[in-house]
């Protein structure tokens, strides 16, 4: 697939199969990702139960799932356990344990097995370039995180989806971490391949007071023509105006 082919991906962030559900039916969403956190909010306390539902609501769309151990070894292990849950499932594996102790060999090992890895938690260019080299699928960089720190998130996500394209690797940048609808904003100018968004601000992007107020005067008007037109007898023919 050519650079120019590629379109901006939207990954929901979420575990609700209600909400997931909802936004599928709106045609915006193309993904899921998860996290234990994003589990543990939405009441998925059996993590195989849970993802396994949300993977075969939107088959084949890709679902992520995170790892939840700092051996490597474990990692692994547990990542082959996650992919077998489903077809369209992807393991999420942090770039570093809590530690500091660098995932990247159970990154390798994934991907030389078949198994797409989203590598995760990234918050600097150095940790892009190793992921990419490791094999990732996706490589998740954390903008609202980045910020938070004072650094450019924009900046990183325009250099690493920059030289993911000129040295030809096939690495995904995944934008997480979202604190508001700017911030979904500003990775989609900087050219992020996917961003992945939670519910609340996919409500937010879709809502403004000033279409609402629009919408309303439409159909006001709208009442008012259909009630002039009785009062002088003019048969409604709707949809059938001329302009």
């Amino acid at each position: 697939m050519g650079a120019r082919e590629i379109k901006l991906q939207v990954f929901i962030d979420s575990a609700d199969s209600k909400e997931i559900r909802k936004w599928l039916d709106q045609g915006v969403i193309d993904g899921v990702t998860t996290n234990p956190s994003i589990l543990l909010k939405d009441g998925g306390y059996d993590m195989a139960e849970r993802v396994r539902e949300v993977a075969a609501l939107v088959d084949p769309m890709p679902v992520s799932a995170e790892v939840t151990t700092n051996d490597v070894e474990q990692i692994v292990h547990q990542a082959e356990a996650i992919a077998s849950w489903a077809g369209n499932i992807v393991v999420k594996v942090p770039v570093i344990n809590e530690f500091g102790q660098p995932c990247l060999s159970a990154v390798k090992e994934l991907t030389t097995k078949g198994i797409k890895v989203n590598m995760t938690a990234c918050l600097s260019f150095g940790q892009v370039i190793l992921g990419a080299k490791a094999g990732a699928t996706y490589i998740s960089i954390f903008g609202g995180r980045v910020a938070d720190e004072g650094g450019d998130a924009p900046a990183l996500i325009r250099e690493s989806v920059t030289w993911l394209r000129n040295w030809g690797y096939s690495s995904r940048i995944i934008v997480g971490s979202i604190r508001g609808v700017i911030d979904i904003q500003q990775a989609a100018i900087a050219g992020a391949h996917v961003i992945t968004i939670p519910p609340q601000f996919l409500e937010k992007m879709v809502d403004h007071k000033f279409t609402r107020d629009t919408v309303r005067g439409f159909i006001s008007d709208a009442r008012k023509a259909l009630e002039a037109a009785a009062r002088t007898n003019i048969p409604s023919k709707a949809g059938t105006a001329k302009v």
